[in-house]
């Protein structure tokens, strides 16, 4: 994988959303057409033979690489959304994250126990939002849950990665 492109890539907003924040803009990484093959190939490559039945994407930016790599490996793709999104029967999650506190839904037939789960998302940072998805998709007592993300943040402290000691969690750039 070209760490280097997709680094070259990614844009860093200072003091966003609120100050003293340092926000990865991954969506300059989606429209470089190079860095979404990038990551897509190594997704695959990491995923492949591990029996992925479905892919969780996290609200909003884990929906696109989710979509993408569920085409790729065959499987489907679950939504965790902001609540009132979901049209049928859900269950929710609430959780802090750095600036706030939020909640994500997921319907309350998406998952079973015979499925292999992936919870994809863009970034993990103090693992809030992960935690949730995590939570939700145990509610459906899975076979096994893999965790991904395309960025972790370490550099200012945050140690998302602590709050899920024994799951295999990949990410394709550590900062």
């Amino acid at each position: 994988m070209n760490k280097e492109v997709l680094l070259k890539n990614l844009r860093c907003i200072p003091d966003f959303p609120k100050k003293g924040i340092n926000f990865r803009d991954v969506t300059t990484l989606y429209k470089s057409g190079d860095c979404v093959q990038i990551m897509l190939d190594e997704l695959e490559r990491i995923y492949k033979d591990k029996g992925i039945t479905k892919i969780v994407g996290i609200e909003s930016r884990g929906f696109v690489m989710a979509s993408a790599l569920a085409g790729r490996l065959g499987c489907g793709i679950v939504l965790a959304r902001k609540p009132g999104k979901l049209p049928s029967t859900v269950i929710k999650e609430s959780f802090s994250k750095e600036y706030g506190v939020d909640t994500i839904e997921m319907h309350l037939d998406a998952i079973n126990e015979n499925d292999v789960v992936l919870i994809h998302d863009d970034l993990l940072a103090t693992g809030g939002t992960a935690k949730a998805a995590y939570k939700l998709v145990q509610h459906f007592h899975p076979k096994k849950t893999y965790m991904n993300f395309i960025i972790e943040i370490k550099d200012e402290g945050l140690h998302g990665r602590d709050l899920f000691n024994g799951i295999e969690l990949t990410t394709l750039l550590t900062i």
